[in-house]
């Protein structure tokens, strides 16, 4: 029978996600089939699922924690930022429009069916089911018509263990406060709370936990120490972007304002020859960086002139002139054209605007959205690669008769004369080893790294980590068999 445990934060980034991943992995390892599911998550950096469909970046992490194939059931409300006030709606996987901030709170509760149907698909075939919240259960202006914590955690009928984060300050404050302001119904549904994120000597906080469980009246499930290598693990929110010092080859990337699918940058920041430098607004793209890399955005036309406003397009082009290498990937790629045009609106108002001009190509935006796993060749030497696309838009042009990329039995991306400046749509190009090297190559430096195997030899060390310092046995205790929508 069917067991579910829901992961709940005191906020949003207290490391909910990296806990499951965690825990999918240890429990895996136990001999249970885990399943992953997130009812709603709100992040631009997805994954392309084998079934053909768009999950959050972190529960293919967790899929892949669980040793089981991405399905869309896993996370099946996505949201995607596309402005302040907006966001595109992906249901199971498929986009069903943009909806903005107050419509979408009006009409969210319809959107717990399908969040239902997909968790109960997700059960007929695990032992466990591990549930993560989205933000904080204590936004009680948000609780009427909450699918994401505990509007979920109650229809479901899933228990939930609270996590705080201490590397913030205030944990009991967190913890003691989430409770004050939760109704009986949804107190209920608690069942223990765990630390995550202490550093030092974790005995020095047994007074802090004994605290917090004399105010509550909940169990302590652990006291979590900071896993120091959670960054080789691919992250999903733009928060967790960091710049990662390595070697002496620079890659600059422009922190664009609605950047997307930027674990393209992952297996750059794993090289130890490479140092990745997240550039944010306000500061001049590096005078030394060997590349430029121009991240996918959800919305390429504001992103540009975001870009622009920052002064980048003239860093850019200084770097160009200096002999620098630039790659454009999907978004990034587009900009790098001479013209975008989006006569239906589908990225913002209808209109064309004028590109970098750094490759001779022009791209329509259109309404039909690509979303698949990609086999390619990297050209002219026909090495293998995986990666996935996931955009909406079409680019031609001359520089297009340059394709760098064969992706099954079609040419890909273009290059201008140089070859020192490439744009493509294929995402997660980097993660595939032969490629990556002779990519670097050209860069001068030279790679041995076997990025993959060292993301699955991380999730081990994270299993490990948790099993010293969680109760996994007591929290799988704690896990019910859920209420069948």
């Amino acid at each position: 029978m069917v067991r579910a445990i829901m992961i709940q934060g005191t906020g949003s980034n207290v490391g909910k996600s990296v806990l499951v991943a965690g825990l999918a992995r240890a429990y895996t390892r136990r001999g249970l089939r885990v399943a992953p599911f997130k009812p709603q998550n709100m992040s631009n950096n997805a994954a392309v699922t084998e079934n053909g469909g768009e999950i959050g970046r972190a529960q293919a992490l967790q899929a892949l924690a669980a040793r089981r194939a991405t399905h869309t059931d896993m996370n099946p409300i996505l949201l995607k930022p596309e402005t302040d006030t907006g966001a595109q709606i992906i249901i199971q996987g498929k986009r069903a429009g943009t909806m903005q901030a107050g419509d979408y709170r009006k009409d969210k509760s319809k959107l717990m069916t399908a969040a239902r149907q997909s968790f109960d698909r997700l059960c007929t075939d695990a032992d466990l089911v591990l549930v993560e919240g989205a933000g904080s259960p204590a936004e009680t202006n948000l609780r009427q018509s909450d699918i994401a914590n505990m509007g979920f955690a109650c229809a479901a009928g899933v228990p939930v263990v609270l996590v705080g984060d201490i590397h913030r300050g205030g944990v009991i404050a967190q913890i003691v406060g989430t409770q004050a302001v939760l109704d009986a119904g949804d107190l209920a549904m608690i069942r223990g709370f765990a630390i995550n994120r202490f550093k030092g000597d974790v005995s020095l906080f047994d007074e802090g936990r004994d605290d917090i469980a004399a105010r509550t009246g909940w169990a302590c499930i652990g006291v979590v120490p900071w896993f120091d290598d959670a960054w080789k693990l691919p992250a999903e929110d733009m928060m967790d972007i960091r710049s990662h010092s390595g070697g002496s080859c620079k890659v600059a990337v422009p922190q664009l304002e609605r950047m997307a699918n930027f674990d393209d940058l992952d297996p750059l920041s794993a090289e130890p020859g490479i140092t990745v430098e997240i550039v944010p607004a306000g500061r001049a793209l590096p005078g030394d960086a060997d590349l430029v890399l121009l991240p996918g955005s959800k919305s390429t036309i504001g992103d540009l002139a975001y870009f622009r406003a920052q002064g980048w397009d003239i860093d850019l082009y200084a770097h160009v002139r200096r002999g620098g290498h630039v790659l454009g990937l999907c978004g990034g790629y587009q900009m790098l054209g001479n013209t975008i045009a989006d006569p239906d609106g589908v990225d913002g108002r209808p209109g064309t605007v004028d590109g970098l001009g750094l490759l001779d190509v022009d791209t329509v935006m259109v309404g039909e959205k690509k979303v698949t796993l990609r086999t390619a060749r990297a050209l002219p030497g026909h090495q293998p690669l995986t990666g996935y696309e996931i955009h909406m838009g079409r680019t031609e042009g001359n520089d297009c008769t340059r394709a760098w990329l064969e992706v099954e039995g079609r040419p890909e991306g273009a290059a201008d004369r140089t070859g020192r400046i490439r744009g493509s749509y294929l995402h997660g190009i980097f993660s595939s080893d032969q490629f990556r090297a002779d990519y670097l190559q050209l860069l001068g430096v030279s790679s041995t790294l076997h990025y993959e195997d060292g993301v699955e030899d991380t999730l081990d060390r994270l299993a490990d980590h948790l099993e010293r310092h969680m109760d996994l046995d007591r929290l799988l205790e704690l896990a019910e068999t859920p209420i069948k929508g």
